[in-house]
């Protein structure tokens, strides 16, 4: 069980750019492709630790704007491995009590694939133990283009007055509003960018890379990555001398 010190230490949100797939099906001598096979099944594991940890939010990064420009056969093997993730998650998003979500363009997305993510949606949006949000064809940029549209849209309207906008309501029109900005984001893969990964949300994160694919990424790896964040002294722009003040305070 985590007590109530542990959990002050524990990020609320965190998010994933899961890195490695290809290398890892190269290492293995693998078919092309089926190293997404095979990182598929380590989200669940990951997912049940931080429902048991308590951590609000997990925010994993399956398949980038960009990645529309890989090979059509990997794109398609991608949006066939989504449906079975999400047919096979409904049931474990039930069990657990944890609220499914998915982010980014979906215009160029499948009517069916569409579909079958909203209604993951609407069965799943009450349920409050933790939130997974899978983004599919997302970028940053694309994220804070679209709530500047957004924003322009309700300026015009009379919705909003253009003087009113700052980054408080900016950030009321980016993708998970409503949730904790992200704390912690781990990166397996070895690459050291974020890759246009919520470039907003994540404007004050603590960011851990490791060299380890992601279909070898552990459990046991995500909680050295909670202890690391757990050590790390997070001023957010003030002095390390005012922030032990603030504790010795509170």
């Amino acid at each position: 069980m985590t007590t109530s010190e542990d959990s002050a230490s524990l990020p609320k949100h965190v998010a994933i750019i899961m890195d490695g797939n290809n290398r890892f099906a190269k290492k293995n001598q693998m078919q092309k492709g089926e190293g997404h096979r095979s990182g598929k099944d380590v989200l669940d594991p990951i997912v049940e630790h931080c429902r048991k940890k308590h951590i609000q939010a997990l925010t994993v990064f399956a398949f980038s704007s960009e990645n529309w420009n890989r090979p059509q056969f990997e794109v398609d093997l991608l949006m066939q491995l989504l449906e079975t993730t999400i047919h096979e998650q409904l049931p474990r998003m039930e069990k657990f009590n944890i609220a499914l979500r998915f982010i980014g363009d979906r215009s160029r997305l499948s009517p069916h694939l569409r579909e079958l993510m909203l209604h993951a949606e609407q069965r799943t949006a009450n349920f409050n133990s933790m939130t997974l949000t899978i983004a599919i064809s997302y970028g940053g940029m694309w994220d804070m283009a679209q709530a500047a549209k957004q924003i322009a849209a309700d300026v015009v309207a009379h919705k909003i007055d253009i003087e009113q906008i700052d980054t408080q309501i900016f950030g009321q029109y980016v993708s998970l509003a409503d949730l904790p900005p992200v704390d912690l984001l781990i990166r397996t893969g070895g690459d050291f960018r974020l890759s246009n990964f919520l470039l907003w949300q994540a404007a004050y994160a603590e960011l851990y890379f490791t060299q380890t694919l992601w279909p070898e990424f552990s459990i046991e790896e995500f909680d050295d990555a909670l202890a690391v964040f757990g050590g790390r002294e997070r001023r957010f722009g003030k002095t390390s001398e005012q922030i032990q003040q603030e504790k010795i305070e509170n």
